[in-house]
This record gives structure tokens, C-alpha cells and sequence, in this order.
């Protein structure tokens, strides 16, 4: 059990997960580790362990929490708009994402580690933030695109969805792998998150030809 006021709680369990969230701008994933986490927070860090029990479980409260920013996001679209047509609505999706760089980041690491070495509670947590989002896509689709059917709607989710996963890979490239895709005589086009994203989601609204 946890000792403290709930505010003491939430707010060491934040600066925890944001001394994760400030290394990942520099370090990657396998770089950091709990002691590293441990030389930022303010507190020992075997207070850490009273909160996460393992560098996963922190990167996945931070992944949980970079859902939970882009839903408010999507939360945004629905109550701002009354009526968007399809190119507005892949605009508008596409420019939510294009914000959350960090959240496509994560995407692209091994989740099924991440998920591996967290406990169920915190994952279960994780899970219901990351469901929130399907279920707003799914609103946005019902309010806006009227016309598809829940089947339609199933397919553009598990389509979409896993579409993520390699947004930021093909996005965010490095000078080195810039380099190496050139003596590689690799002929490919770079675009920004919101270039390919926009790309993708009007092509399963089916507007490219409008």
C-alpha cells in the first residue's frame, strides 16, 4: 500500500512517468532504465518501486497517457463540428495525429514486451485508454460518415489501427538511415505524419476521387 495524500500519489506517480518522458526525448528505450529514471525524480529511488515495479510498467503509463491526450483530441472533433465531409474529417484525424508524435513513437516500439513485464492492473488501465480511442473513431465515423455500416466501420478500425503502428518509422528518419536508403539506391519519398496519415484515411473514407 501506498503511503501519502492522493495528491502526493498522482503527483509523484507524474513526475515519475515524466522523468521517462524527458530521457525518451534523448535516449531510447533500451538506454533508459530505472536508475537513470531515479537520477531526475526528486525522491529516492526505491520510492520508485512503490509506483512500478519495472521500466515497462513506466513507459506504459506514458503510453497510456499519450492516448488519453489524443482522445481529448478526437473528443475536440466531435464536439466542435456539427457536419464534415469526408476530406475534412481525414484532415482533421490526420492533424490529431500529426500533434502526437510521441504517441506514434511508442507505437513503433515492441509492445508485447512492454506489455510482458507490466502488471495486469496497469495494463488493464492502459487497455481501456487505448479502447477509448477506438471507440471515438468509431463515433466519428457513426456522425459523420452516416452512410457506413458497422461492418464498414470494423474494417476501417482494424485497417487504421494497425496503420499506426508504422507512421512514425516512416516518418521520422534519421540522417543515417537517410543515407543508407540512398547508397542503398532505395527511391523513396518522404512525407510528414500528416501527409501519409491523410493519405491513408481518405483512401478508406473513399474520397481520393473527389
Amino acid at each position: 500500500m501506498i503511503k501519502g495524500t492522493p495528491e502526493l500519489i498522482a503527483g509523484r506517480r507524474e513526475e515519475i512517468i515524466h522523468a521517462c518522458e524527458q530521457l525518451y526525448q534523448t535516449m531510447s528505450f533500451k538506454e533508459i532504465t530505472l536508475k537513470e529514471i531515479g537520477n531526475i525524480v526528486p525522491f529516492s529511488r526505491p520510492t520508485i518501486y512503490n509506483y512500478f515495479q519495472t521500466k515497462e510498467e513506466i513507459f506504459l503509463a506514458l503510453f497510456e497517457r499519450e492516448y488519453d491526450r489524443w482522445n481529448e483530441d478526437l473528443r475536440a472533433i466531435l464536439r466542435e463540428h456539427a457536419h464534415l465531409t469526408g476530406m475534412e474529417l481525414a484532415q482533421l484525424v490526420a492533424k490529431s495525429l500529426a500533434g502526437r508524435q510521441q504517441l506514434l513513437k511508442l507505437l513503433s516500439m515492441n509492445n508485447y514486451d512492454m506489455e510482458a513485464n507490466s502488471r495486469r492492473e496497469l495494463l488493464t488501465s492502459f487497455k481501456t485508454a487505448y479502447g477509448e480511442s477506438m471507440r471515438l473513431i468509431s463515433r466519428l465515423l457513426e456522425k459523420y460518415r452516416p452512410e457506413m455500416t458497422p461492418a464498414d466501420i470494423q474494417r476501417f478500425i482494424y485497417i487504421f489501427f494497425p496503420f499506426m503502428f508504422g507512421i512514425y518509422p516512416y516518418t521520422a528518419v534519421t540522417e543515417k538511415q537517410r543515407l543508407a536508403m540512398e547508397e542503398a539506391g532505395v527511391d523513396y519519398v518522404y512525407q510528414s505524419i500528416f501527409e501519409i496519415t491523410y493519405q491513408c484515411l481518405i483512401r478508406l473514407l473513399g474520397q481520393e476521387d473527389k
